[in-house]
């Protein structure tokens, strides 16, 4: 009964993750640089409404940093943040270039020709699915007077504020 339960509860979490993520089309995409550092930098997350499995999907130059980082650290992360709904999430996985021609036209919009003017043929045009292996979101449901009012209180007992809104977390594998 408590597998059940378990089983239940992450494909709630997983379904609430996407359901963020589809209203977050950017997200700041984190590689470990050569010399050891994090680098982040905004990229489009290209799935589509319906894509619910277990992968981001990107398109970056071949000749890029972000790319050269992935091909030596393939161990990703990718933060989205909604300020104005309160919502966050960070997805961490595994980036690796994919050589699909067919996934490479169906994921591509007539947005990506500002970055891309080639459009998907071009061979600098590179397609990368991140794995996702884990991912955390926020999701605060509750006004910003609410949230002030338990800030304030938290202040003045010392008490971190509780029942902030929703919190969760997937394990994709």
């Amino acid at each position: 009964m408590h597998h059940d339960h378990d089983a239940a509860h992450e494909a709630h979490d997983t379904d609430r993750l996407w359901k963020l993520i589809k209203d977050m089309r950017f997200g700041m995409f984190t590689t470990r640089h050569e010399n050891g550092h994090l680098h982040s930098r905004p990229m489009t997350t290209q799935n589509r409404r319906g894509d619910t499995d277990d992968s981001l999907w990107f398109f970056m130059s071949r000749s890029s940093e972000p790319f050269a980082d992935l091909q030596r650290e393939p161990q990703v992360n990718v933060g989205y943040a909604d300020p104005g709904s309160d919502s966050y999430v960070s997805v961490s996985g595994v980036a690796e270039p994919v050589e699909d021609a067919q996934q490479r036209k169906a994921l591509w919009s007539s947005m990506n020709e500002a970055w891309f003017p080639n459009g998907p043929d071009d061979p600098d045009v590179a397609l990368v699915r991140v794995r996702i292996t884990h991912a955390d979101y926020w999701d605060v449901k509750q006004s910003k007077v609410v949230q002030l009012f338990k800030m304030a209180k938290a202040a003045v007992t010392g008490h971190p504020p509780t029942d902030m809104g929703d919190r969760g977390q997937v394990r994709m594998h």
